[in-house]
């Protein structure tokens, strides 16, 4: 859409409506992510001057985030995750269009608590790896993985690179089959509040995750904490036709 110069309405607040539709048009998707200041001064044939004043308007309104050295998005995008597929959860993120990594908390073999001792019918110590996750180095959840001992073969780069349902495939030579999810909340508390990049006590999403082998053996337990303003679950129900 072409700006009218002879307008009383100033040219960054034409930029700014042009962009607020785009935006509610899903123009930006999957990213969310705005072209940069120079291009959209190239589009529109004015200063960069005008094109920020444009996008403090839409800043301001709490349309945008301008996020340093990162550049600008649509804020409060968020991620969906669908319950009835069995996908990892930085892999999920990677597939909606994400710019999204992982950073290693921990990753060290450790004795395992009481119900992963249960579910993998052992004392010895397990695998625990940590993993911060972020989109755009925002933190979005932090995911606390229990794994077979043997699995710690693999490097630490594997670890900080590799979905955990990738790392289990490859290293332990047998195909996932289902997985048991459950929902809950819980508030941050004084060590998950500065991982997340949140006030303490504030409500986080909680998902705990077991995963089985195609023969019934456990994988993987896995617990998420998870900033609930960007995450979405989702869940697809079937008619069972024959009980209609």
């Amino acid at each position: 859409m072409p700006l009218i110069r002879e307008n009383a309405t100033p040219l960054y607040r034409q930029i700014a409506a042009v962009l607020r539709e785009e935006i509610a048009d899903g123009r930006f998707e999957p990213t969310g992510r705005l072209p940069s200041e120079a291009k959209i001064g190239a589009r529109f044939a004015v200063s960069r001057v005008t094109v920020r004043l444009a996008l403090d308007e839409l800043a301001g309104g709490g349309l945008i985030e301008q996020r340093k050295g990162k550049g600008t998005y649509v804020a409060g995008r968020q991620v969906h995750h669908e319950l009835d597929t069995l996908r990892s959860f930085h892999e999920s993120l990677r597939l909606q269009g994400f710019d999204a990594r992982m950073r290693i908390l921990a990753f060290e073999l450790r004795p395992p608590p009481p119900a992963v001792q249960a579910l993998f019918n052992q004392h010895a110590p397990c695998l625990v790896l940590e993993r911060l996750h972020l989109i755009a180095e925002e933190p979005i959840a932090l995911g606390r993985s229990f794994l077979p001992a043997e699995l710690a073969t693999i490097s630490r780069a594997e670890a900080e690179a590799s979905p955990t349902y990738s790392i289990l495939s490859k290293l332990a030579g047998r195909s996932l089959e289902r997985a048991h999810v459950t929902l809950g909340a819980q508030a941050a508390d004084a060590e998950l509040a500065p991982q997340l990049h949140v006030q303490a006590g504030a409500a986080l999403l909680r998902m705990e995750r077991t995963s089985y082998f195609s023969d019934g053996t456990p994988a993987e337990y896995s617990v998420f904490y998870i900033r609930p303003e960007r995450y979405r679950f989702t869940l697809n129900s079937y008619f069972d036709n024959q009980r209609r």
